[in-house]
């Protein structure tokens, strides 16, 4: 006990006289990260990359012996960019001051919108500064005010060997000119990081392998979602071959000669660990290499997944229907390249209204009493059932007093006001829905309440509606689940379609916006809603995630817009704020953070957007 308070007070006190950072006046990325994206896309930057945190690069700069003995400084986290993210540092603490760390963060965001593909690591970033500072010249301040209280905490040239001086020198005139050409010699260190500049060299995107994939039922397959802990902080990755066993350091005991053993097929080179703690291996590495095996995995992991047998699935209507999906990096919509599998679910019974819901549904049915189409007299009509008797008398006494008028409309009419709208309701029913909220709720429940809800709101208005769900397996296999289509009566069969949804696979949006679409578009009402429940983004396992799907969803989005649709979104995701403001526009979502609610506000926010 005595050791291990000696050292752990040792290492608080070294780490903290070797630390050249402020941790008073940190600056978190969780706190302004919506503020980055909002930033990036203002200035011009691509409104489909996700705002992530970095992961650590080794530093090889010389270290101060303070920071060698306390083991620190090796680490740092550059800024950069690739196609699926914006990447910056998960906190900066660099300066005294926090608006000078908060302005660093910005600083990041705004260099990471110029796109330079040629040169070294000085130049690039010499002519990203250029730019940045020509095209937003307000930022000038910002920057100088930056690069003066980077400066001051450099290394000083004069306590550097001859060689590293120059260096230093040379990184110091780049900050301080930009359009200054500068050459960097070799020297027994490079030269300490540049905060102020972007990575030197970015990891790649992703890592290839020439393994088949290893789900033969889903050819496509090339990543499962299998995320069983989440991990604190990102790491680098990189794919190798599987050990064949033949390497590795083999101990021999020269008395092993006189006995004998019996032979086992064992491969210690990837042995498991004996504490079964896979997840806190992981976090104490920096980088970590996968490689892919010929063998199963069951004897390593097991999983259950709630997914249906094929005898209790839902029933398939039809061969499927082609449907396109937008391609990002080929900039083309690709026809016929997704297939939606319509489907109704099997073995429903005729049910009730639950009782839990009565009372709500009583009052929510009160309230929209109000749009429910009413017969009512029209006056000052040309032609009519009746005379409208006070413009009839009024006719009268014109031509008495000479006033003659043959157009005068003397009579009313008794029409019916009615609503010219038709809604379509789009359920996301993905695997994820299956997630609990609370302790007696999970979001499919909340989901299936909202259907009723808003299924008993709109039977009072008359308004046309139609209620479907989709989730997906892969491109061939996006599954549209029909609940309730616009000709059919809102009663207990329809509850009882309602009652059966389930929890599906995973979210191809794109591929439902566009066939719910094509249904909605036929509509001959004026206004047409088409109203999309998720609690997540898109994904799928086929190159689905990331860029791809918010891609491919907005491009969806645009098009149904195009055609006259009034695209509007309902979600319960934390994170959506990351991206529905680029998918549907700033206006044209909701984030409920109390899913439980959802039921309750559903009909409340149809009766916002249509009266």
């Amino acid at each position: 006990m005595l050791e291990e308070l000696v050292g752990s007070t040792w290492h608080r006190f070294i780490t903290k006289h070797a630390n050249k950072q402020f941790p008073e006046a940190i600056v978190y990325l969780d706190d302004i990260r919506l503020t980055a994206g909002i930033f990036f896309r203002a200035l011009g930057g691509e409104g489909g990359l996700r705002v992530e945190n970095a992961t650590d690069s080794t530093v090889n700069a010389r270290r101060s012996l303070l920071q060698r003995i306390a083991g620190i400084g090796d680490k740092t986290q550059y800024a950069w960019r690739d196609e699926e993210t914006l990447r910056l540092p998960e906190n900066i603490a660099l300066f005294s001051s926090r608006q000078l760390n908060l302005d660093l963060y910005l600083w990041l965001t705004a260099l990471s919108v110029i796109s330079v593909e040629k040169g070294d690591w000085i130049s690039r970033n010499q002519y990203r500064t250029a730019k940045t500072l020509a095209v937003w010249p307000g930022l000038k301040s910002r920057y100088q005010q930056l690069v003066d209280a980077h400066l001051e905490q450099r290394a000083d040239p004069r306590d550097l060997t001859q060689r590293e001086a120059k260096q230093e020198h040379a990184i110091r005139a780049a900050l301080l000119n930009s359009t200054q050409k500068i050459n960097l010699q070799y020297a027994k260190h490079p030269p300490q990081p540049v905060p102020l500049w972007l990575h030197p060299s970015p990891p790649p995107l992703e890592f290839s392998t020439n393994k088949p994939p290893a789900d033969p039922d889903m050819p496509e397959a090339v990543q499962t979602k299998k995320e069983q802990q989440k991990q604190q902080k990102r790491k680098q990755g990189n794919r190798t071959d599987m050990p064949e066993g033949n390497d590795g350091l083999m101990s021999f005991r020269l008395e092993s000669l006189w006995s004998w053993g019996e032979y086992s097929k064992l491969d210690r080179t990837s042995t498991d660990d004996d504490d079964d703690n896979a997840m806190q291996t992981a976090e104490d590495m920096d980088n970590i290499t996968v490689a892919q095996d010929a063998e199963t995995s069951a004897s390593k992991i097991k999983l259950d997944l709630d997914l249906p047998a094929s005898q209790y699935d839902d029933i398939v209507l039809g061969e499927g229907i082609p449907i396109d999906e937008w391609d990002y990096k080929k900039q083309i919509l690709q026809k016929g390249h997704c297939r939606i599998i319509p489907m109704t679910s099997r073995d429903t019974e005729a049910t009730e209204l639950p009782i839990r819901l009565k009372v709500q549904a009583r009052r929510i049915r009160r309230q929209f009493e109000i749009l429910r189409p009413q017969r009512h007299w029209v006056s000052r009509q040309t032609e009519g059932t009746e005379l409208d008797l006070e413009n009839y008398i009024n006719f009268l006494t014109d031509r008495k007093h000479g006033v003659v008028n043959g157009d005068t409309p003397v009579y009313r009419d008794l029409r019916n006001e009615t609503r010219d709208l038709s809604c379509m309701l789009l359920a996301d029913l993905s695997l994820s829905t299956d997630a609990h909220i609370n302790n007696s709720s999970r979001v499919i429940d909340v989901i299936r309440d909202s259907l009723y809800l808003f299924s008993e709101a709109l039977s009072v208005t008359g308004d046309r509606f139609a209620l479907h769900g989709f989730s997906s397996r892969n491109r061939s296999h996006v599954r549209f689940s029909n609940i309730k289509g616009f000709d059919d009566s809102y009663n207990d069969d329809i509850r009882g379609y309602i009652d059966a949804v389930r929890p599906g696979y995973y979210t191809r949006m794109g591929a439902a916006i566009r066939y719910a679409s094509q249904l909605l578009e036929q509509e001959t009402s004026t206004q047409k809603l088409l109203l999309i429940i998720t609690d997540g983004k898109p994904n799928d396992l086929d190159k689905y995630e990331g860029r791809y799907g918010i891609e491919d969803t907005r491009q969806a989005i645009l098009e149904a817009e195009k055609k006259g649709l009034q695209p509007f979104c309902v979600t319960i995701d934390e994170k959506a704020e990351d991206y529905l403001p680029y998918l549907f526009g700033k206006n044209a979502y909701i984030l409920i953070k109390n899913a439980a609610e959802l039921p309750a506000k559903l009909p409340l926010l149809y009766l916002r957007l249509t009266r």
